[in-house]
């Protein structure tokens, strides 16, 4: 998966990269929650942490809407799908950021568990990780 800035080489300063590595996990790692916190730690917009963490050689992991990492998940919400089906007139692609909207109903990992086992595809990374996600295999319909 590529993504959405490869070829935008973004410098940080000291102060910057200590907050970024200071918020990394034990795999040298960060996931995507914290990537939002460290965006607004070091003054970047979300859009931009692909490209500020691939400069550093750093992988963003476990999407909260499980398009990558390893997140465990909880079988679909059917109630959360039937909504986002009825809400966005049948959609099989949904914008990261309106799912993560749509998790103030609910829960982030409610909707994250429902798209991850469900014919919804996510697009569009708020943090600049991807645009759209191939070759998902449908399991709710």
């Amino acid at each position: 998966m590529s993504s959405i800035d490869d070829n935008v080489n973004i410098q940080l300063d000291n102060t910057q990269k200590e907050l970024l590595l200071n918020n990394l996990d034990a795999d040298g790692r960060l996931s995507c929650l914290k990537a939002f916190k460290v965006a607004r730690l070091i003054g970047k917009k979300p859009k931009e942490m692909s490209a500020v963490t691939k400069s550093l050689g750093i992988k963003i992991t476990n999407c909260e809407l499980g398009v990558f990492g390893k997140l465990k998940f909880f079988d679909p919400n059917i109630e959360v799908y039937k909504n986002l089906k009825e809400s966005y007139n049948g959609a099989k692609q949904l914008e990261c950021k309106i799912l993560f909207e749509e998790a103030r109903n609910s829960s982030l990992k409610t909707v994250g568990s429902t798209v991850k086992n469900s014919d919804i595809e996510v697009t569009n990374c708020q943090l600049g990780c991807f645009r759209e996600r191939k070759g998902k295999v449908a399991k709710t319909k």
